[in-house]
C-alpha cells in the first residue's frame, strides 16, 4: 500500500544540554593521560590542539572507548509521541530517564493518538477503530464509577464522597482500570534525558522493531536538534543499520515467514499453561543465594561464621529495624559496601502482564526484561488482552469491554487485508494486550521495585505480579521475604511515623498488620 505524508508528526525540544559535547568528549579522554585536568578549551584553542582534538575523538570513537561521550547529557521534550514508541523503543534500555504524563491521573482527551502514513479507507477505518477505543475508554469510566464509589466508601467510610477531593481520587482509580481499553497508539508527552552515547545507540539502532517509521521521526529530530548546537558532536555518526540486517528482523522471517497461525497459537497456549495461573513464576535463581549473600555480609565485615549466622546476616540487611538505611527515602542500597550483598542473589521471572502494566514495569531498568516483538505474538484472528478485576465484576462493564475488543481485532484485520503494514496496523493494539516475556533482576534491585510495588496505591495489576513473585520466592529462599513488605510495613518496624508514607494517597489500608498471604485489593 503506498503511503502517504499524512501521518503524525512529533513534536521534539531540546531544552537543556552541554555547552560544549565535543570538546568536552575529548578533554576527559585526555584527562586520562595528563598531569592536570584537560579542559575545553584546551582541546580547541588552536588549529594544533583542535588538529589533536579530532584525531583522538576519531580513534577512540573507532577503537570503542565510548564513555567520553556519556559525559553530555541531552534533556529533551516529546509530544504527539505513541506510547507504543516509548514502550519498544524509548523505555526499553537502561540507559536514559523519563518523565510522562501519566494515564492513571490524567484524563485522555479525544482525538489524542497517532496517525501513521495511510491514507483512504484504511485511515478511515483506522481512525474509526482508534475514536471507539476512546469512546469506550469515556463510556467504562462512566459505568465504572458507581461500582468503585461502593468500593472506597467501604474503605473510607468517613470521607464524604462528594468532595471534589475524594470524588477525583475515585476518578482516577476508574481512568486506571477503563485506560485498558485504549490503543498504543495514544499520544504521550514527556521529558526525556540521555547522554551523547546512547543518542549514538538511538541512531544506529532507528529501524529496529516494533516502530522503525516513528523511530525514524523522533530520533532523527533529536540527532537534528543537538546537531545544531554542536555540528562536531556527531561527526563520526554511523548510518542507521537496515532492519533487514538486525537480527530480530532476520530471525523474525525465518521463523515466521511460513509460520502456521495454528503454530503460533501453540506457542502462546505453551506460554501461558507454564505460568501455572500465576502472573509472575519463578523458573530460576541461584541455588546457594541465601548463603552466598551470607558469606557477602561476612566478608564485607572480616568476620567468621560462627560470629555471625547466615539467618542473622541476611537479617542485618534485610531488616528495616537493624538497617538504617531502609527507612530513606532514597533510595542509598548501591552505595552501601552492606547492601551490596544483595546483588549476589539473582532471579528469573516467566511473566504475563498488560501492555500498560509492562509500560510501568520496564521503568524499574535494573530488572530487566527480553520484551517480544509484538508481531510475534499477535494472532489476528482471536481478541487476546487481559481484563481488570472491576471490569471482570460488572456485567455492563464487561460486555462493552469484550464487545470493544472484538470490534478491534476486526479492525485490524480490515487494515491488514487492506494491505497497511503490521507495524501500522497494530497501532490499534489496546493497552490491555499481553505482553510474555522473562525478566531477571538481582536482589537488590528486585528489593526496590517489590517494596515500592507491594503499596497498595501502585497500579493493580503490577501490584498483583509482584505479589506473585514474592511468594515465589518465599517458597524456595524465605530468609529473603521476611522483610519484603509495602514501604508502609516497613516503616513500621523501623519505628517512622506516620506508617504510611503516601499522606492523602494513604490506601485505607492498615496493611502493616497484614500477612502477605491475606493481601486483599478491591480498588
Amino acid at each position: 500500500m503506498n503511503a502517504t505524508t499524512s501521518h503524525t508528526q512529533p513534536e521534539v525540544r531540546l531544552v537543556n544540554y552541554f555547552r560544549e559535547p565535543y570538546n568536552n568528549a575529548v578533554a576527559t579522554a585526555r584527562t586520562c593521560y595528563s598531569s592536570r585536568v584537560v579542559t575545553e578549551r584546551d582541546v580547541d584553542k588552536d588549529e594544533k590542539a583542535r588538529e589533536l582534538r579530532d584525531k583522538i575523538a576519531s580513534s577512540t570513537y573507532q577503537a570503542g572507548h565510548h564513555t567520553t561521550l556519556q559525559h553530555a547529557s541531552f534533556q529533551f521534550t516529546l509530544e504527539r509521541v505513541s506510547r507504543q514508541f516509548i514502550w519498544s523503543f524509548l523505555h526499553s534500555h537502561p540507559f536514559y530517564n523519563s518523565e510522562q504524563v501519566s494515564q492513571r491521573y490524567v484524563e485522555v482527551k479525544p482525538g489524542t493518538y497517532w496517525i501513521p502514513p495511510i491514507d483512504g479507507k484504511a485511515l478511515a477505518i483506522y481512525e474509526s477503530i482508534c475514536q471507539k477505543q476512546m469512546d469506550t475508554y469515556h463510556k467504562l469510566i462512566e459505568i465504572l464509577m458507581a461500582p468503585a464509589t461502593i468500593a472506597y466508601r467501604k474503605i473510607f467510610p468517613n470521607r464524604k464522597i462528594d468532595d471534589p477531593k475524594w470524588k477525583n481520587a475515585v476518578k482516577k482509580k476508574v481512568q486506571e482500570i477503563a485506560r485498558y481499553v485504549l490503543p498504543v497508539a495514544t499520544f504521550a508527552y514527556l521529558y526525556h534525558t540521555v547522554s551523547g552515547i546512547t543518542l549514538h545507540r538511538y541512531h544506529r539502532l532507528i529501524r529496529e522493531f516494533d516502530t522503525p517509521f516513528e523511530q525514524q521521526l523522533v530520533i532523527q529530530k533529536m540527532v537534528d536538534l543537538v546537531n545544531e548546537t554542536d555540528p562536531q558532536f556527531f561527526k563520526f555518526i554511523e548510518d542507521p543499520m537496515p532492519i533487514e540486517e538486525t537480527l530480530e528482523y532476520q530471525s523474525f522471517k525465518r521463523f515466521h515467514e511460513n509460520r502456521s497461525a495454528q503454530t503460533s497459537k501453540k506457542f502462546l497456549d505453551e506460554f501461558d499453561h507454564s505460568l501455572g495461573g500465576l502472573r509472575s513464576k519463578l523458573v530460576d535463581y541461584k541455588a546457594h543465594a541465601q548463603e552466598t549473600m551470607a558469606d557477602g555480609v561476612r566478608s564485607v565485615l572480616g568476620i567468621l561464621k560462627s560470629e555471625l549466622s547466615d539467618c542473622d546476616a541476611i537479617d542485618l540487611v534485610l531488616n528495616p529495624a537493624k538497617n538504617p538505611y531502609l527507612k530513606e527515602a532514597l533510595n542509598l542500597n548501591s552505595l552501601s559496601k552492606l547492601t551490596r550483598t544483595m546483588f549476589h542473589p539473582h532471579f528469573t521471572f516467566r511473566k504475563k502482564q498488560s501492555h500498560t502494566a509492562d509500560s510501568q514495569d520496564q521503568r524499574h531498568r535494573m530488572t530487566p526484561g527480553s520484551r517480544p516483538i509484538l508481531a510475534a505474538h499477535f494472532q489476528v484472528d482471536s481478541p487476546d488482552y487481559i481484563t481488570p478485576g472491576l471490569i471482570a465484576q460488572n456485567s455492563d462493564a464487561l460486555e462493552l469491554y469484550v464487545k470493544t475488543h472484538e470490534e478491534i481485532w476486526k479492525g485490524i484485520r480490515e487494515l491488514l487485508g487492506l494491505g497497511v503494514e503490521k507495524e501500522f496496523a497494530l497501532y490499534l493494539l489496546p493497552n490491555s494486550f499481553p505482553i510474555r516475556f522473562e525478566e531477571s533482576g538481582d536482589l537488590l534491585n528486585l528489593h526496590h521495585k517489590w517494596v515500592h510495588r507491594l503499596c497498595y496505591t501502585a497500579q493493580e495489576e503490577i501490584w498483583r505480579t509482584c505479589l506473585d513473585e514474592v511468594l515465589e520466592i518465599e517458597k524456595v529462599q524465605p530468609l529473603f521475604t521476611r522483610h519484603i513488605n509495602p514501604p508502609c510495613e516497613m516503616r513500621f518496624k523501623a519505628g517512622v511515623t506516620p506508617f504510611c508514607p503516601e499522606g492523602d494517597r494513604f490506601c485505607g489500608i492498615p496493611v502493616w498488620k497484614l500477612k502477605k498471604n491475606d493481601y486483599v485489593r478491591t480498588l
